[in-house]
C-alpha cells in the first residue's frame, strides 16, 4: 500500500467515524509518521493530486470522502479553535432563531474565548469575534445543538453580543429589540 493509499484510506475510516476535517498534526499522528517538513510537502502533493483539499491553512479533508457539507463548516471552527471555548451568535443565530428576516447566507458568525479571525472556506466564511467576558457570565445562556456538535446563544445572549460587538441593530425584529 503506497503512502498515499494509506492516507486516504485512515481518511475514510475517520469520515465514517465522525471525523472529515483534520490537521496535518492529526493526520500525521494517524499515519504513526513525524509532522515534520516532509510529511508537509506530502500533503501539498495531496492536494495537487486532488487527493485532498486544504479547506484553511493547515487543515484538510478528503476529496474521494468529504464531511457532510451541512455539518463541515461547524467541525472547521471547532478545528480552528480547538480547546477554547466558542459558540455560534451574533447574526447567524438570530437568523437561525428566526429574530431577524435575513437569511445570513454563506458566513457563520461565531463568539469566542480565542483570537479574533475571518476565514475562507470552501464551505463559506467563518467569522470569530473574541469575548472578554468570563465563561461564569455567558455559560447560562449556551445550549449545545447535537445536530452542529457545538453550542449556540440563546436569544439573550446573540442580542448582548451583537450589542457588545456594536453590529447593526436595524435586522432585529420588532418584538426581540
Amino acid at each position: 500500500m503506497t503512502k498515499t493509499d494509506k492516507l486516504l484510506n485512515i481518511l475514510a475510516k475517520a469520515e465514517r467515524a465522525g471525523g472529515g476535517i483534520h490537521s496535518a498534526a492529526e493526520l500525521a499522528a494517524m499515519m504513526s509518521v513525524p509532522c515534520d517538513r516532509a510529511f508537509i510537502k506530502f500533503l501539498s502533493d495531496g492536494v495537487k493530486n486532488g487527493h485532498l483539499r486544504r479547506v484553511v491553512k493547515g487543515l484538510y479533508e478528503s476529496t474521494l470522502t468529504p464531511p457532510a457539507p451541512e455539518t463541515a463548516i461547524y467541525k472547521i471552527i471547532k478545528k480552528l479553535r480547538k480547546g477554547v471555548v466558542s459558540y455560534i451568535s451574533l447574526e447567524s443565530q438570530l437568523s437561525h432563531t428566526g429574530d431577524i428576516s435575513q437569511l445570513v447566507m454563506d458566513r457563520v458568525t461565531v463568539v469566542t474565548k480565542g483570537r479574533s479571525g475571518v476565514f475562507e472556506t470552501p464551505y463559506g466564511i467563518i467569522e470569530l469575534t473574541h469575548t472578554k467576558k468570563p465563561l461564569a457570565q455567558i455559560e447560562r445562556n449556551l445550549y449545545f445543538d447535537p445536530q452542529i456538535q457545538m453550542y449556540r446563544a440563546n436569544t439573550e445572549q446573540a442580542i448582548t453580543d451583537l450589542k457588545h460587538c456594536q453590529r447593526n441593530l436595524h435586522m432585529l425584529e420588532p418584538s426581540t429589540s
